[in-house]
């Protein structure tokens, strides 16, 4: 058996109706594609639903691979039959159906390799980076304490670490160490990548380059990522975290940006900086609560002048050290650092952690949201790159105009260096600035009629968008999702929908990898 599959999906009355209307029998796996699978009276949920909640898509099969030759073997099957589509699916936290393959196969990539591990020495004669060969389908979380074991860590990261290295290089992958090190697509050194027509290729910056580049922040269009060779630095053992209260978005963006233009390392600048904007309120999901670190950091209103507006916001940063480094030393560093800032005083707040910790910090607010009964509802999430001349627009018109009261969840804003961005591969930017910011609108509501309709957040997210474009604000959609190629023409804008489409052409011909981005529709033979 070249690949198992798990379950064909049965048919419910929640998902989309197949294309004979439903009146006739379930399709079948055909014999002559070679693949073989077992029918079960049930399927996992992860074949039909993703973390979004708001999409479902009825695949034929979900298929667990053992290698990277069992997904070659599945394209290579889909291809040759007349409609048969591929998506990869890695942890399943794509919000708009993106993994999802409607009577197609969807390939569980967590099967995949999992004890794949290999780490690289960096150094003599050439210099470079260490390095760690992981699975496509590993995840981030996973990749960072093997790598830990050996005093190494990853330079880039997302907020987020239970996500997949193959789902984050296809769209780009982002956190507070972009500005340093640029998203996790600039920090790969290799990949290995199953084609659309099936083929098993090796890229890099110099192999196969096109492939390379084109894959990275690609959105599955070009390949399946099967293997990765990820940069790695030696690793720190303990951060020290600081949050910074402001009541002015030019302040803050001011000094947001002062900072990432710091020197590198060495105690020149900070090894992390985001940003997040908070109602002014008592709200426990909106408002000042969610800026202390422990209960017993007080926020104290009296700092505050009176003519804070309905919004607030918080500069988060962080700073790398060792345990054998003297806290007066650390103290110094960060005093250094924050001399000038213009935040509230008496409205900061610190506190210092181990490495790891720091890392997988999310990991708790989603123990939080589990239990709140938040995290298996909708998550009509939003993300955009905004650049620096527009987002003092975008914040008097979203941030205190449209989301004034919160949105359940956080509102994260930070400035990123353009820079540190490859132009190479397929991630689409704001056409203007060095500086822009990534804004990411994560909201986690009570599924209905607890928490809000999901269509009433979902026509929040259109009106965000209207008032960009009637504003004509300088943005992109992050982990876009669009229904007609008149917008993802847009999206990419002339040249780079040139590029695209012969990237396209050249690596995935019969459109069949990544059906769930609604970009190309399926060619027969």
């Amino acid at each position: 058996m070249i690949a198992y599959l798990e379950c064909l999906v049965p048919e419910t009355d929640a998902e989309p109706t197949p294309p004979d209307g439903g009146k006739g029998d379930r399709p079948a796996l055909p014999d002559s594609l070679g693949i073989h699978g077992t029918s079960l009276d049930s399927c996992p949920a992860i074949a039909v639903r993703d973390f979004g909640g708001m999409a479902s898509a009825r695949p034929l099969a979900l298929v667990c691979p053992y290698g990277s030759d069992d997904v070659a073997h599945t394209v290579r099957a889909a291809a040759s039959s007349a409609h048969l589509t591929v998506a990869a699916r890695g942890n399943g936290h794509s919000i708009n159906g993106q993994a999802m393959a409607h009577m197609g196969l969807v390939i569980d990539m967590r099967c995949l390799d999992p004890g794949l591990f290999k780490v690289i020495p960096g150094g003599p004669p050439d210099g470079d980076l260490p390095s760690v060969v992981v699975s496509g389908g590993a995840l981030w979380e996973e990749v960072l304490v093997r790598c830990l074991e050996h005093g190494l860590a990853p330079q880039s990261y997302t907020d987020y670490l239970r996500l997949t290295v193959g789902g984050t290089l296809s769209n780009a992958g982002v956190s507070g160490q972009a500005f340093r090190h640029g998203p996790q697509t600039s920090n790969v050194a290799e990949m290995e990548v199953v084609t659309g027509t099936g083929e098993v290729l090796v890229c890099s910056e110099k192999e196969n380059s096109e492939l390379f580049f084109g894959t990275l922040g690609g959105l599955g269009q070009f390949g399946i990522i099967t293997k990765a060779r990820i940069l790695l630095q030696p690793a720190p053992d303990m951060v020290r975290w600081i949050r910074l209260v402001y009541t002015r978005f030019a302040q803050f963006a001011r000094d947001a940006e002062r900072l990432i233009d710091l020197p590198d390392g060495g105690g020149g600048s900070f090894d992390y900086v985001e940003g997040f904007v908070f109602v002014h309120g008592d709200d426990p999901v909106n408002g000042w609560p969610t800026v202390p670190f422990v209960p017993d950091q007080e926020f104290d209103l009296t700092r505050l002048p009176h003519t804070a507006g309905p919004v607030l916001y918080c500069l988060e940063l962080a700073l790398h050290y060792r345990t054998g480094d003297r806290p007066c030393v650390v103290d110094s560093v960060v005093k250094r650092l924050l001399g000038g800032l213009s935040y509230v005083e008496g409205l900061e707040f610190h506190t210092d952690v181990g490495y790891s910790e720091f890392l997988m910090r999310v990991s708790h607010a989603e123990q939080q949201a589990r239990a709140s009964g938040t995290w298996d509802g909708p998550h009509p999430w939003l993300n955009l790159f905004v650049s620096k001349k527009s987002i003092g627009d975008f914040d008097r018109t979203v941030f205190n105009g449209i989301l004034r009261k919160g949105i359940g969840g956080p509102m994260l804003v930070y400035p990123l260096l353009r820079s540190r961005w490859d132009g190479r591969t397929s991630v689409v930017l704001p056409d203007s600035d060095e500086i822009f910011y990534i804004v990411a609108l994560l909201r986690f509501n009570q599924p209905y009629p607890l928490g809000p309709p999901v269509e009433a957040l979902i026509a929040q997210n259109h009106e965000i968008i209207d008032v960009c474009e009637k504003n004509g604000l300088d943005y992109k959609l992050y982990l876009p999702h669009y229904e007609s190629e008149d917008e993802w023409r847009r999206h990419f804008g002339s040249r780079g929908w040139a590029r695209f489409i012969d990237r396209k052409r050249r690596f995935d011909p019969m459109a069949i990898l990544a059906p769930g981005q609604k970009i190309f529709s399926r060619r027969p033979w």
